[in-house]
C-alpha cells in the first residue's frame, strides 16, 4: 500500500547560526545570533508528533557527523587549524532540512515501476556541498528494499538542490502524476542554484516519462526576492498546486500545460497585490507542508510566522472561508530554523511508497519519538554562540550527542558516515 511518508531531518547538536547561506535572507540576517540546538530539536520532534496526531505516516533522517573531519582532512586541514570560515562549513548541521537531501520519484511515475531517489549535490554553497556522501549512505540504508533505487548525486557543475525544486502533481499517490522541475537561471543578486541540466539528469535517471514532465523557470523576481528554493513560493500535493503569482517566469504557460495533463487540477494562486513577494517569503507561506490527512480534508501546516503576519493571515483567512481547496490550517513552532531559514516544508523530504519497505528504524510513532527527545534533552547542547565553534569543549559535545541518538536508535553503523 502506497503512502506518503514524510521524513523529518532531526536538527544536529551543531545548529548555529553562521550565516552561510548567500541568498536565504533569514540566515544572513540572523548571523552572529546565539542558537539554541535543544529547543530547535525538540520545535521538530513537536511537529513531527502533530503530523502523526493527523494521521500521517512519519519518518526520520539522522544528524550527520559534525564537524565533518572527512572534508576538512580532503582540504588537507584539521578542525583545530581550520580557519574560522571552513570550521563554519565544517560544523553546520544545514543537512537538517531535508527537503534539500534527494529528489523523488514514486514508483507509477517511472518506466521500470520502481521509486527512485537522487541525491542533491547542493554544490552552489560550501557549507553544503560536502553533505551528499553521508545523505546517499543514510538512503541506501534506509531504502534498501528492492523497490528503490537510490542514485549518486548529479555530477558537477549543475547545480541540483533537490526536492525544494521539485513538485509532484497526481490524482492519488498511488497513481501516475505529473512532476514539475523548477530551475534557475543567474544574473541576479542572488545564485540560482537549481540548473535544468540537473532536473534534466535527474528525470532521465528516474526514468520518467517525458509527457508527463514539466520543467519550468524560477521567476528572476522570486529568486531576488530571496526565495532560494522554489518551495518558497510554491507547493503543490495530489491534485492541488499552491503558489505565489510571481513564483514561474511564465506561469500562464505551466498552468495551461498542467492543465492540458492533469485537467482537474486545482491552481490556488495568492496574488501579489494581497500577498507580497516580501511577506510571503518573510512568513514562509508556501514553505508549509500540503498534506492530505486520511480524512481526506487538504490540510497546510504553516509555522507561526505566517499567522504573525497580518496579510498572509487575512488571505488564507479568506481562502478556507471561501470553501478553497485547502480546508485546514495548522501552525506549529519552528522558529530556531526558522530564524536559519527553513520552514516546515524544509524540514521533511517526501516520499511515497509502501511503508512495510522502509527500514523500520526510520518510521516513528510517538513513543520512539519520547526516545529521541529524552536523548536530545539529555544530550543536545542548549546554546551555541559562533564565537564557540572552535571550542573542543562544544566539539565534544556535539560529537557526543549524536553518538548517544545513533546508540538510541540501534544505527550505531551510520556513526563514521
Amino acid at each position: 500500500m502506497l503512502r506518503e511518508i514524510n521524513f523529518d531531518g532531526i536538527i544536529g547538536p551543531s545548529h548555529n547560526y553562521a550565516g552561510l547561506s548567500h541568498g536565504n535572507l533569514a540566515a544572513t540576517r540572523n548571523a552572529g545570533k546565539t542558537s539554541h540546538p535543544r529547543a530547535a530539536a525538540l520545535q521538530g520532534i513537536a511537529k513531527m508528533r502533530a503530523n502523526r496526531d493527523l494521521g500521517l505516516v512519519q519518518g526520520i533522517l539522522l544528524p550527520h557527523p559534525r564537524p565533518d573531519h572527512d572534508w576538512l582532512k580532503r582540504l588537507s586541514t584539521d578542525y583545530e587549524s581550520a580557519s574560522p570560515a571552513l570550521k563554519a562549513q565544517a560544523l553546520s548541521a544545514s543537512a537538517m532540512w531535508a527537503a534539500n537531501a534527494a529528489t523523488v520519484s514514486p514508483a507509477p511515475d517511472a518506466r521500470d515501476g520502481r521509486c527512485h531517489l537522487t541525491v542533491a549535490n547542493l554544490l552552489t554553497m560550501p557549507h553544503r556541498s560536502h553533505e551528499w556522501p553521508a545523505t546517499l549512505a543514510q538512503l541506501r540504508m534506509i531504502f534498501a528494499d528492492p523497490a528503490f533505487i537510490v542514485h549518486p548525486p548529479v555530477p558537477a557543475p549543475f547545480g541540483d538542490e533537490g526536492a525544494a525544486n521539485h513538485m509532484r502533481l497526481c490524482s492519488g499517490h498511488d497513481h501516475p502524476g505529473v512532476e514539475v522541475f523548477v530551475y534557475g537561471e543567474g544574473g541576479g543578486p542572488f545564485p540560482a542554484r537549481q540548473h535544468r541540466q540537473a532536473c534534466e539528469t535527474v528525470a532521465r535517471a528516474h526514468q520518467l516519462s517525458p509527457d508527463r514532465v514539466l520543467f519550468a523557470r524560477q521567476s528572476d523576481a522570486a529568486i531576488a526576492a530571496g526565495a532560494f528554493h522554489n518551495d518558497v513560493v510554491a507547493v503543490a500535493n495530489e491534485r492541488v498546486l499552491f503558489a505565489h503569482e510571481q513564483a514561474f517566469a511564465d506561469r500562464e504557460q505551466l498552468y495551461a500545460d498542467l492543465r492540458t495533463l492533469m485537467p482537474d487540477v486545482e491552481i490556488v494562486e495568492v496574488p501579489a497585490d494581497r500577498v507580497s513577494l516580501e511577506d510571503a517569503i518573510a512568513s514562509y507561506l508556501f514553505n508549509a507542508q500540503l498534506v492530505t490527512p486520511p480524512g481526506g480534508e487538504p490540510t497546510l501546516i504553516l509555522p507561526q510566522e505566517a499567522r504573525d503576519n497580518g496579510p498572509v493571515w487575512s488571505w488564507l483567512q479568506d481562502h478556507v472561508a471561501g470553501n478553497g481547496p485547502i480546508r485546514r490550517l495548522e501552525i506549529v513552532n519552528v522558529r530556531e530554523s526558522m530564524a536559519n531559514g527553513g520552514g516546515p516544508a524544509c524540514l521533511r523530504l517526501r516520499v511515497v511508497a509502501d511503508p512495510a519497505t522502509i527500514d523500520q528504524r526510520f518510521l516513528v510513532d510517538h513513543a520512539r519519538l519520547d526516545r529521541i527527545a529524552a536523548v536530545i534533552e539529555a544530550h543536545w547542547p542548549e546554546a551555541i554562540d559562533p564565537t564557540e565553534i572552535g571550542d573542543p569543549a562544544l566539539i565534544a559535545t556535539i560529537e557526543a550527542a549524536r553518538t548517544a541518538l545513533l546508540s538510541e536508535l540501534d544505527c550505531l553503523n551510520l556513526a563514521s558516515v
